[in-house]
């Protein structure tokens, strides 16, 4: 298929489902990946922080992307996560998006060496150099250690290096800033917003999609959101916006004093798509601690709350 640019509206992150035994329960993937194309959403994020990536080997990587990409058959764009530690090993990952027949990658800036704006910017051309396809920034401090210079977004994206950017900085003023910019310089430029709270907000301001990880939840909701934005109902997607915020509380389903808000939010998602019948078990990958019988009780609740069940 021929790559949208810029791509909007909205892109899920999706999560992997796996088995007790921690494999890639491929049925499940391909149910959800039917689901959430028959919500309407207008692309797939494959192998993101939601997917679980880092937790992956690459075999298990290999297999989920190859499965969605074969449900999708074309009919939604597949970005497919290519993230590691440096160039050499993102490259490697990228080869194997290649082959799998993804329809543009999404990497970080690289991360546990410590780096320099010149080297995240060369490491970004390389990537889009070697594997020649579509190339999206993920700007993501709170794992990477490294917020992505706005200078540095901006002269990739004006060389052809970027088609995009996801924001899941969680700096409004300067994905604002960089909105202003873009607008001048390079109105092709696709931003996602990678906020789950405040996509409207995000939209206003000149955003173009969003990468919202409880789209597996209710991805209905968002392109419900995304629609009423586009057509200048602002009450509307506000209010749709609001809903989803307080569905969102299930992220805080699991007990603080045992697991870390990773594992309350990635287990709290699988709990409501095991729930909701999308996928058949809702492990996590290890060693992130797995919700308890009176976590996803309360999981339970918000989704009758939020009309889901």
């Amino acid at each position: 298929m021929s790559f949208p640019t810029p791509l909007r509206g909205v892109i899920p992150p999706v999560i992997t489902p796996l088995t007790p035994s921690g494999e890639v329960d491929v049925p499940s993937l391909r149910r959800l990946t039917e689901h959430l194309i028959g919500a309407g959403v207008h692309g797939l994020f494959l192998l993101g922080s939601s997917g679980e990536a880092a937790h992956l080997t690459d075999g298990r990587r290999r297999t989920a992307l190859e499965a969605a990409v074969e449900t999708t058959a074309g009919r939604v764009p597949v970005l497919a996560g290519v993230i590691d530690t440096t160039t050499a090993r993102v490259l490697e990952r990228a080869a194997d998006a290649v082959r799998a027949g993804a329809d543009a990658l999404v990497a970080t800036a690289p991360f546990y060496t410590r780096t320099h704006p010149v080297e995240i910017a060369d490491h970004f051309r390389r990537i889009r150099s070697g594997a020649g396809l579509p190339l999206f920034a993920y700007d993501i401090p709170v794992a990477v250690h490294t917020k992505l210079p706005r200078d540095v977004v901006l002269d990739l994206a004006a060389d052809g290096t970027l088609a995009g950017l996801k924001d899941s900085s969680g700096d409004e003023g300067s994905l604002r800033r960089l909105l202003v910019e873009l607008r001048r310089r390079t109105p092709d430029f696709s931003v996602l917003t990678g906020s789950e709270l405040t996509v409207d907000g995000a939209l206003l301001a000149g955003a173009d999609g969003v990468v919202p990880g409880l789209g597996n939840v209710d991805a209905l909701g968002y392109v419900r959101l995304y629609e009423a934005a586009r057509a200048g109902d602002w009450a509307a997607a506000r209010a749709e916006q609001d809903r989803l915020a307080a569905l969102f509380s299930l992220t805080d389903a699991g007990d603080p004093a045992v697991m870390g808000a990773g594992s309350s939010a990635l287990g709290a998602f699988k709990a409501a798509a095991h729930l909701l019948g999308l996928i058949d078990c809702p492990a996590t990958a290890a060693p992130q601690v797995p919700l308890d019988a009176a976590a996803v009780t309360r999981v339970r609740t918000h989704l009758a709350e939020a009309g889901l069940l």
